[in-house]
């Protein structure tokens, strides 16, 4: 028994949830946002909120029971509150700035890195090595941070590199002479 997908995901007022054959859209203050819908979970939506339960008594759907549940809390928080992760950026050099629709990176390279802004997400630097990134989709703003993340990750020995605000980086003593 899945612990998280017997509780009904409450949905807020101002929130609008409807299941349109095999997809689920939610519409709130921020946006829309759509799921598809997996066979193996039955959906039904009333006065407590989106109530979610496995159609069989198979692996696959009790598998799905839980994480289809949590996607639809996602989806409910997106369309209210939205999403967002902050990047802090270590290094001599090393800075952030919005131009247009483009994030424009200097990470040490030969050459500045031109970053295009997904559709739906928001990128803002309060100062040259924050980089605020919000949106109402969690998977899109936790995918634009992977890729940001990935053209200089922290390195163990100075720190240098580009981190997720409150993570922690292993630090290695140097070389002993």
């Amino acid at each position: 028994m899945s612990r998280i997908g017997k509780k009904p995901v409450p949905v807020p007022s101002g929130v609008t949830a409807n299941i349109d054959g095999k997809l689920l859209t939610v519409k709130g203050a921020k946006g829309t946002l759509t799921m598809p819908l997996v066979e193996d979970v039955t959906y039904e939506i009333g006065d407590g909120g989106v109530s979610v339960q496995p159609a069989n008594d198979t692996k696959r759907a009790r598998s799905f029971w839980g994480m289809q549940r949590t996607m639809i809390a996602n989806l409910i928080t997106g369309v209210t509150e939205g999403f967002s992760k902050q990047l802090l950026i270590t290094g001599v050099g090393y800075r952030a700035n919005v131009q247009g629709k483009n994030l424009k990176l200097q990470l040490g390279y030969s050459h500045d890195v031109d970053f295009a802004i997904p559709e739906g997400i928001t990128i803002a630097t309060p100062d040259q090595t924050t980089v605020n990134i919000s949106g109402i989709d969690k998977q899109k703003v936790g995918q634009v941070a992977a890729e940001i993340r990935r053209w200089r990750k922290p390195e163990p020995y100075k720190g240098k590199g580009i981190k997720y605000a409150g993570e922690y980086i292993f630090r290695k003593e140097g070389k002993k002479k």
